[in-house]
This record gives C-alpha cells, structure tokens and sequence, in this order.
C-alpha cells in the first residue's frame, strides 16, 4: 500500500445484509478460530475440520453452499459471536484499502461502506493486522 489516503478515517456501519457472506471465495481460518468455531457448534475441532473446512494449498478455509454462501450463512451468520477475524474486519482489508477507486468499488458493492460511524486513520490500521472487529454500533 503506498498511500494512506484513508488516514482521516472511512465511515462502516454492517447491515448484516450478508452480501460479503454470499460470494464465492475463501475465508482463511486457523487453528484458535477453529477452535472458536468447533467450541460455539459444541463439535470438537476435528469434526469441525471434516464437516466444515477444506484445505487449499497449505491453508484452511470454511466451506461454501453449492451457491458460494458461506456455509454458515442463513439469513445472517449463524456464528456471528465468534466468526472468523476476516470477517470482524470487513472490509477494511489491504486490497479495499487499495486505492479511492477500490474503496468506491466496495460502497458501491456494500450498503454499510461509506456510512455509519467513522473508522479513525489508527483503527483501520489496526483492522487491517485483523486486530478489532467492525461492531461499533451493535
């Protein structure tokens, strides 16, 4: 990242529309937020391994729906209190954070980019090294 143009902070308020929920990708996990996970489902972290994870390259991802939902998508996140930390820190990540243009991109895409309560210059930071969550309404 070469500038920091959003160094006086960006507005993000989540409508759990679930619209970053419900496109194909990947959601990288490790081993404390499966173990997060596995302990919210009541499964031990190998079941949850098997039934909900799957192995690309030498990384861990959730599953998806046939449709490219997250598999813990259902009208809003099933595992909401302990999701994993790329999901707290949408979208305040490296490649939105880009340029203005990408950030356009994201509001255009995301109903609560661009509005809400501002994210300072030091939170967004802090997001982006996946530290905090996006929750300062809720």
């Amino acid at each position: 990242m070469k500038k920091k143009w959003w160094r006086d902070g960006l507005p993000f308020e989540c409508t759990q529309c679930g619209k970053c929920c419900r496109v194909e990708g990947y959601v990288w996990v490790n081993t404390a937020d499966i173990a997060k996970l596995a302990g919210f489902l009541q499964m031990t972290p190998p079941a949850f391994e098997k039934k909900y994870l799957r192995t690309v390259g030498r990384r861990r991802s959730l599953i998806e729906k046939p449709n490219f939902e997250c598999i813990f998508w259902d009208g809003g996140c099933s595992v909401y209190p302990v999701r994993p930390p790329q999901c707290k820190t949408y979208p305040f990540w490296h490649q939105n954070l880009e340029s203005i243009e990408t950030w356009q991109e994201v509001v255009e895409e995301c109903p609560g980019s661009g509005t809400g309560s501002v994210y300072s210059g030091e939170e967004i930071e802090q997001l982006l090294r996946q530290k905090g969550e996006t929750n300062k309404s809720q």
